[in-house]
This record gives structure tokens, sequence and C-alpha cells, in this order.
């Protein structure tokens, strides 16, 4: 189909390429040979007098004209499926999808593993993508470069609609051997320790316990700053440092470590796993069936709100401010 001298099918060559910036990945997308999306692209360069993709290095790099078109065409792709799509009707055993969702390793370990498990028993035929946490996830659901985003409850958009997963507060662990966890962990002992900590992607983005203890102005001796959650028992074990980790990760991690826990000897406020899909795919009954399995498993059938208060003692943020807070730091 044509408008003016635009072929429309090459709408979705294009949306392809912008997100993917590659002709063999966009090929692979849009289930075509290279050379089919390469004469695609070709034809695309013609209609808007702009190489819309050019070589630099190793890689391609979109042009200006290309970076302004990215957004325009999302758009009228996705009027287009919502105005004259038909759902047909969902049977998980015969559904034939894939899925990708971006999540940490943490929320793979204590909630994804379990749930995909799950699924390849009732619904075989849909795949999954787990893609670890960037820089910026809310721009990822906003192009639909995902389907499904796992992240705190503060960090979500609030352009697009969310689900309460379940919630999670933290502990203190290491070595099974350190004399510093022999008996109550105490303020005093916690702050004298070298700690690790996880920080993500190319912002060193921290986890939010790291980020919540510099917002109170306390001050820790990070000896280790570690790329993942799962990397932590491996760079405790064997030393004297300690790391605060969720429990529910901490549950998992003695079993197969020589680790032990303490309580946390100062408040912090637990955290809220939440999963956020784009608002255009609250139709999609696939995809909300899948919510649906992960709101189960997580064990919280709640929808997302922002006003309940975790923390205790003495710290005066409630969760609005906290949630404001960590918004401002992470330049949301």
């Amino acid at each position: 189909m044509r408008f003016g001298r635009l072929d429309l099918n090459l709408l979705v060559a294009l949306d392809a390429l912008l997100a993917e910036r590659s002709v063999s990945l966009a090929a692979e997308r849009l289930c075509l040979s290279q050379s089919a999306t390469s004469s695609a692209l070709g034809r695309l360069r013609e209609y808007f007098g702009d190489e819309l993709l050019v070589v630099k290095g190793r890689s391609m790099i979109l042009t200006a004209r290309a970076e302004q078109l990215i957004d325009p065409v999302r758009a009228v792709l996705e009027q287009i499926r919502t105005t004259v799509s038909v759902a047909p009707p969902f049977d998980p055993a015969t559904a034939d999808r894939a899925i990708r969702i971006m999540a940490s390793d943490y929320s793979t370990e204590v909630l994804l593993a379990g749930v995909l498990a799950e699924l390849e028993r009732v619904a075989p035929g849909i795949r999954f993508e787990i893609q670890p946490m960037n820089d910026a996830p809310g721009e990822a659901i906003d192009r639909g470069y995902i389907d499904l985003l796992l992240t705190l409850d503060y960090a979500i958009s609030p352009d697009h609609p969310s689900r309460v997963l379940f919630e999670d507060d933290f502990v203190v662990v290491g070595d099974r051997g350190n004399p510093a966890l022999a008996g109550e962990m105490t303020r005093d002992v916690y702050f004298s320790l070298g700690h690790v900590t996880p920080r993500f992607g190319k912002s060193r983005v921290p986890a939010f316990e790291d980020w919540f203890v510099r917002r109170q102005k306390l001050q820790r001796r990070v000896e280790v700053v570690a790329p993942t959650f799962m990397s932590l028992p491996g760079l405790i074990v064997g030393t004297t440092r300690v790391a605060t980790m969720h429990r529910r990760m901490a549950e998992i991690v003695v079993r197969s470590h020589p680790v032990v826990t303490r309580e946390i000897p100062f408040d912090i406020p637990s955290i809220r796993e939440c999963i956020q899909w784009n608002i255009t795919n609250n139709n999609d009954r696939c995809l909300q069936w899948i919510v649906e399995r992960f709101v189960a498993a997580g064990g919280s059938d709640r929808g997302a709100t922002n006003n309940v208060v975790s923390i205790a003692g003495h710290l005066s943020m409630d969760r609005a401010e906290i949630d404001a807070n960590f918004r401002k730091d992470h330049g949301q």
C-alpha cells in the first residue's frame, strides 16, 4: 500500500532500522534477508533524501534526520496497530510469541527464573529474552524496545501502567567465618567494616541501598564495586567485607555459599519491585496474561501506588519524598 510516493510497508522496516541501528539486526527482527533489508534502506534513503544510517568505525549511527523520525514512525505504527488490529482469542497452550523483558539479575533470580520455568509447561510457544538493566529503562518502554520492565517503584515511568510484584527488605551478608558476624550486628561494627556494593551501566548507577545510605549522609567504606547483584557473594566469601543484600536474594545465597546474614542495625526502607509495560499494550491479552503470572508469583495483587511508608525509627523521609529524591538523583 502506498501513501503518496511512500510504500507504507517500508515504515515497518524503517522502525526496525532506527531501533537496531544495524541492517543485519533489523533483518533478523523483520524475518527478512539481509539483502532485502538493505534494499529497503536504499528505498528509504531515496524517499527521504537522507542517508538515515551511516557507517562510523565498526558500527552504524543515525543521521540527524533519522533521529527526528524515531518517535513519529513509532507513533504511526502503534496507532495503526491499535486501530485496525483485531485481537485473536488468546490460548497460552498454542501462543507463539517472543517477549522482551528488562530486569536486573536480582529480579531474574528471585522471581523470573521460577515463573519462566512454570510458563515453559503451560505456554511452551512463548519465548523470552531477558535484557540487563541499562541507563534508560524508561526510554526502552517508551520506544517499544522491550515489552516488560521489572524495576523499583521509585524508578518506573509515570507515563505507563504498572503493577506491584513484591516487597523486600535488606540484610547484612558476610562470610561465615567473619568474626564481626559472630554476634548481633551493631551500627558501629557495620560502619567499621569494608563493604561490597553493585553499580550498574555506563553511569555506574548505585543500588538502592547504596543510594539511600549516601542520601542519609552515612559514611561506609566501599572497598569493592561489583557489576551485578549475584556477584556479591563471591566477593565477600573469604574476606571480612560485608554486603547489604535484598533478603529474598540472601535466602537463596545462604543455601549455596558459606555466608551468614544479620539484621541491619539502622532503619532502611523496604523496596517494592514493580512490572511495567507500554500503555499501548493495555489490551495485549498475551502480555497481560504474563503480567498476571508474575504478580501471582510475587505474592502481590495490588496496583502500583506510591503512598505506603515502610520506614521506621528516626528517618524523616516518607515514601513520596524518597521517590522524589530518587528521581532527582537519577535524572528522571
